[in-house]
């Protein structure tokens, strides 16, 4: 059997985990925002953290572990410029997430500490959450770019 469509494969599947985890956190960290319910507010935003443990960290390393494979063995330029394009989405998407991964375990932490001492969550949870949404839509929209250029592949 061919390496290359396992890689492919690999490479395929970790997009789709990169993606569609980044958008299921997403709504389901944005839905709890309008509950009241502390111990709602922190399920969700423990299994976030966790979610981005198990599934995104992971992926963000196959991804480009595959796809410099990928594009060495599919006869492509790593210079093309499609593929530049893509080299700059992803690393936009990565400088947003990093920040999104330190704030979704700082507001977890904060939530925990409110339910903790029965306190309302300070006005730090709200600014957090406030850069955190921001933060998401540079990246989300840069993976939704990438799997676009990845479908295309423009010469």
């Amino acid at each position: 059997m061919e390496l290359y469509p396992l890689v492919k494969v690999a490479h395929i599947l970790s997009a789709t985990v990169l993606f569609g985890t980044g958008a299921g956190i997403a709504f389901f960290k944005f839905r709890a925002r309008f509950t009241d319910n502390l111990h709602e507010k922190y399920f969700a935003a423990r299994n976030t953290v966790l979610a981005d443990s198990l599934f995104t960290a992971p992926a963000v390393i196959i991804q480009p572990l595959t796809g410099f494979w990928l594009i060495q063995e599919g006869g492509y330029e790593f210079s093309d410029l499609w593929l530049l394009i893509t080299y700059g989405l992803y690393l936009l998407a990565g400088v947003c997430w990093l920040p999104v991964v330190w704030i979704q375990i700082r507001l977890r932490n904060i939530v925990r500490h409110s339910l903790e001492t029965d306190t309302p969550l300070p006005e730090d949870y709200h600014r957090l959450f406030r850069l955190w949404f921001i933060l998401g839509w540079p990246a989300f929209g840069g993976l939704v770019a990438i799997f676009g250029l990845m479908v295309i592949k423009p010469v």
